[in-house]
């Protein structure tokens, strides 16, 4: 079996174990995505969920966020970590999209990632996610899965590990493969303890089977 044909078919088996997987950060504009996301950097997705509802409260758009100093943003933000640096991202990038883009997020992966703040797994989540285009978003679980399963090759570096991903996962597939590897890797290829191959849907295709 080559490296694409494992793809499909793993792309296959996690499609039915986890038919309804996706973003598991709540949002229901694209710059409340684009907030939640940097919040999410060595956070998890569960307390930023909690937090934004604070600063939205206060925030309620763009405007509101682009105008607030960054002091005001890291008072509520604090309990993600990193309050300083990400207050700072997140107040600099709403003052970009209210003075450059009108108040929206651009649809564009390259001018996203001019956005303070943003790398390539956000602005592949935001392509995915709000506008539905190609994307992989190589997140922790997705390192460290594609690696188990055989589809890289002992790569840890987030962008390699994207290079590689596009060259085996078919585009319009990316998104929601990486929104499934993330559940499959909190529920049984875990990352603390020793993986659940027992019960795991892919155990006679993965090289890691009880490792």
């Amino acid at each position: 079996m080559t490296k694409k044909e494992k793809a499909l078919e793993i792309i296959r088996r996690l499609k039915e174990e986890y038919p309804d997987a996706g973003c598991t950060l709540d949002y229901n504009e694209a710059w409340k995505l684009l907030v939640s996301v940097r919040l999410a950097a060595q956070c998890t997705d569960a307390r930023v969920n909690v937090v934004v509802q604070d600063l939205y409260a206060k925030y309620p758009d763009v405007d509101a966020l682009a105008q607030a100093e960054p002091e005001e943003i890291e008072a509520i933000v604090r309990p993600c970590g990193l309050g300083k640096s990400k207050a700072r991202d997140i107040s600099a990038c709403m003052r970009i999209l209210k003075e450059k883009y009108n108040g929206n997020v651009p649809d564009d992966f390259d001018e996203l990632l001019k956005l303070p703040g943003v790398g390539r797994k956000s602005a592949n989540l935001i392509m995915g996610d709000v506008f539905g285009k190609p994307a992989i978003v190589t997140d922790t679980h997705c390192i460290r899965l594609t690696n188990r399963m055989g589809l890289v090759d002992n790569i840890k570096e987030p962008k390699k590990v994207e290079m590689a991903l596009w060259n085996i996962i078919p585009p319009e597939e990316g998104s929601d493969f990486c929104h499934r590897l993330v559940y499959h890797g909190r529920d049984v290829c875990t990352a603390r303890t020793k993986p659940y191959c027992d019960k795991c849907c892919l155990n006679d295709i993965c090289p890691k089977n009880g490792v």
